[in-house]
C-alpha cells in the first residue's frame, strides 16, 4: 500500500474557533488502511483537518512541496521504506519542520521504541491499539502548544523585518546586518560559545539597530556630522529596540545586544555607560564587528577605511580601553573573506 494516494479529510462545516481542533492540520502516516481510517473518523470528529499517508517518504514529498505546514504528524515507527525514527530525525533536523511536533504510534511492548524515538526527537508517544480518548487529548495539547510556538516566531519575524526594512532605508548600509550576524557567528565559534549563544549573537547582528526605526530621516541619513541634540535621537536606538523587542521569549537574550552594542569597556559608551565586564559578552562582541563594519563601509561624510586600516583602529580601540583587547584579537585573527564567502556576502561597498 506504499503507493496509496494522500488522503484529505472533508469537513463539512466551518468549526467554531474554541474548537482545539479548528483550522490544524494533521498528518496521520501510517501502511494500515484500517489505522489509517480510524484516525481519519476520529480526528474529523473534532474539526481537524486529516491527510494520511502509507509512507514515511510520501509523507516527506508532500511537506517539502506543501506551501502549508503541518500542525501535527502521527507517525507510525513500522513503516515501509524508512521507518518513522529516520523520518522523525528528518523533520527534527530541518530548521523549517523541526518545530512540528511528532507523536510516535508504537507498540505495547516496544520499550526500545520509545528510547530510539527521544533519540531521534519525538516531541510524545501513543501506543497500539490507540485509546482514542488519549489520542484527542494528546493531539490537542500539542497543536495548541504549536500555535503558541508559531505565534511567537511570527511576531520574532516581523521584528526582523523591521530591522532590514531599517537598513533598506539607508543604501549605504546594504549588507550590513547579514555581515555583523556572520561576523558575530564566527567570533563566538572562536570563543567556543554553544549553540543557544550563537543564535543569539546571529539575531543579535539582524537585531541590533531595528530601533533606528524610530529615528527621523533627516538625523538617520544626515550627509554631515549630527548635532549635540541630533546625536541623542540617534542614540535613543538602542532603548527603542529593546522596546520593539519586547517579552519575546525568543528575543530575550537578544535584548542585551540591542541596548548595549554601543557601550565600551571604559564607560564611555551609550546608554547605560556600562564598564567592562558589566558589558554582556554578546554585546561586547557586536561592538567590535559593528565597529569593524561600519569603518569599511563609505559613508556620505568619509570613505571606507581599508580591512588592513580598520584593523589596525579596532586594535588601538582595544589597546585604548574602548573595546575588549581580547575578542577584538579573536576578530581580527578570523578570515573575514571566508566567513563573507560562506554566507555568499559581499563586501562593504
Amino acid at each position: 500500500m506504499a503507493n496509496d494516494r494522500p488522503h484529505s479529510s472533508t469537513l463539512t462545516s466551518v468549526p467554531p474557533l474554541e474548537q482545539s481542533g479548528a483550522g490544524a492540520l494533521v498528518l496521520a502516516v501510517d501502511d494500515e488502511p484500517g489505522n489509517r481510517a480510524l484516525l481519519t473518523r476520529h480526528l474529523s470528529r473534532h474539526h481537524y483537518e486529516v491527510m494520511t499517508f502509507a509512507d514515511g517518504e510520501s509523507a516527506l514529498a508532500y511537506i517539502d512541496t506543501s506551501p502549508r505546514t503541518p500542525d501535527l504528524i502521527l507517525l507510525d515507527v513500522m513503516l515501509p521504506g524508512i521507518d518513522g525514527f529516520a523520518v522523525c530525525r528528518r523533520l527534527k533536523e530541518q530548521p523549517l519542520t523541526r518545530l512540528i511536533p511528532v507523536v510516535l504510534l508504537t507498540s505495547l511492548d516496544a520499550q526500545q521504541h520509545k528510547i530510539a524515538g527521544i533519540t531521534a526527537g519525538a516531541d510524545d508517544f501513543l501506543t497500539k491499539p490507540i485509546q482514542f480518548e488519549e489520542l484527542i487529548a494528546r493531539v490537542g495539547s500539542l497543536v495548541k502548544l504549536k500555535r503558541y510556538t508559531d505565534d511567537l516566531e511570527s511576531a520574532q519575524s516581523v521584528i526582523l523585518s523591521l530591522a532590514l526594512t531599517v537598513e533598506a532605508r539607508d543604501p549605504y548600509t546594504e549588507g550590513h546586518c547579514q555581515r555583523l550576524a556572520a561576523y558575530a557567528v564566527a567570533v563566538g565559534r572562536a570563543l567556543g560559545l554553544n549553540a543557544d549563544e550563537l543564535a543569539t549573537l546571529e539575531r543579535g547582528g539582524y537585531l541590533h539597530d531595528v530601533g533606528k526605526i524610530g529615528v527621523p530621516d533627516a538625523v538617520l541619513m544626515k550627509p554631515g556630522r549630527l548635532t549635540p541634540e541630533e546625536y541623542a535621537v540617534m542614540q535613543s536606538h538602542t532603548i527603542i529596540g529593546e522596546r520593539l523587542c519586547g517579552e519575546l521569549r525568543s528575543l530575550r537574550a537578544v535584548r542585551a545586544i540591542v541596548r548595549h552594542h554601543h557601550e565600551r569597556i571604559d564607560g564611555s559608551g551609550y546608554p547605560d555607560r556600562l564598564r567592562g565586564d558589566a558589558i554582556p559578552l554578546s554585546a561586547q562582541i557586536v561592538a567590535v564587528v559593528d565597529a569593524y563594519d561600519a569603518m569599511t563601509t563609505t559613508r556620505p561624510y568619509r570613505g571606507a577605511l581599508s580591512m588592513a586600516m580598520a584593523c589596525d583602529e579596532l586594535a588601538r580601540d582595544g589597546q585604548e580601553g574602548r573595546l575588549s583587547p581580547d575578542l577584538v584579537r579573536v576578530f581580527v585573527g578570523l578570515d573575514r573573506d571566508a566567513i563573507l564567502a560562506s554566507g555568499k556576502l559581499k563586501r562593504p561597498a
